[in-house]
């Protein structure tokens, strides 16, 4: 059963223009608009880059500057700390994180490997939580998000979407290419997303970086709608893709058998 999850937010309910505030937008979008190109920013550059006057961009970057979450030498903005309460506050509120983390356990008792929760939003994945063994730091850390062609999770939640969002998705996602060994040809990908769909579950090597691999499954509710992915990514070093495969699949499709129950 395939899912009808969107490559963007979900669409909202229609809003009434009363209750439209425009700043609250923009103040969002700017937010957004620092990353590692643009970690600091002129309010000339940030209207630039968010399709607004320099003088809507300097008041807005002022007003964060006030409520702290943007701090400024008079001339560049940057981001504070704070900003991460926004993304803290999702992680302590929403249930899927704090329900899966059982069975992330599980993955990580039966394999020794970091076990993740990902989701779709847009074009990328977003890892929302994590286990992984103790003095491990490998694998996505919380809050990660990376194109979702290039990992196994992004492609096991594309390859559950329905035909029509793949369409749309192939003929306008952006498909950067992070390493040699990422598919970006448009007829591969549509190959390949069949295929993960058909055996439900993915693999990919050393499509993000270099000398790693990654598995996933889907993870699904009790009405077989996809919620998510499961995953463990490892080193390549010591294992075939048949040895790495025959050991991790496994405990990843029992997690998430065992997780529907729960969701």
């Amino acid at each position: 059963m395939t899912t009808h999850l969107e490559f963007h937010l979900p669409e909202a309910p229609p809003l009434q223009r009363r209750d439209w505030i425009a700043g609250l937008e923009k103040g969002l979008i700017l937010l957004q608009a620092f990353d590692e190109a643009w970690p600091r920013m002129t309010a000339s550059q940030a209207g630039q880059r968010c399709g607004m006057p320099r003088t809507v961009a300097r008041r807005l970057l002022l007003t964060l500057v006030h409520l702290g979450f943007v701090v400024t030498d008079g001339k560049l903005y940057w981001l504070t700390p704070r900003v991460l309460r926004l993304g803290q506050s999702y992680l302590q509120s929403a249930r899927l994180p704090r329900a899966i983390q059982p069975f992330l356990q599980r993955v990580t008792a039966a394999t020794h490997e970091t076990a993740t929760l990902s989701v779709l939003d847009g074009d990328v994945v977003a890892t929302v939580a994590r286990n992984g063994p103790p003095g491990m730091s490998t694998g996505y850390m919380l809050g990660t998000r990376v194109p979702a062609q290039s990992t196994a999770a992004g492609q096991v939640l594309l390859a559950h979407c329905d035909d029509a969002a793949i369409d749309h998705w192939l003929a306008g996602a952006e498909r950067p290419e992070r390493t040699p060994f990422t598919v970006t040809s448009k007829p591969r990908l549509r190959q390949h997303l069949a295929l993960i769909r058909a055996q439900g579950w993915a693999v990919t090597e050393q499509q993000l970086a270099a000398g790693w691999r990654d598995l996933a499954v889907p993870l699904r509710d009790l009405r077989g709608q996809v919620v998510g992915s499961l995953g463990v990514t490892l080193p390549m070093h010591g294992e075939s893709v048949t040895e790495a495969t025959t050991r991790v699949l496994p405990a990843l499709q029992a997690a998430a058998r065992a997780a529907r129950q729960m969701l």
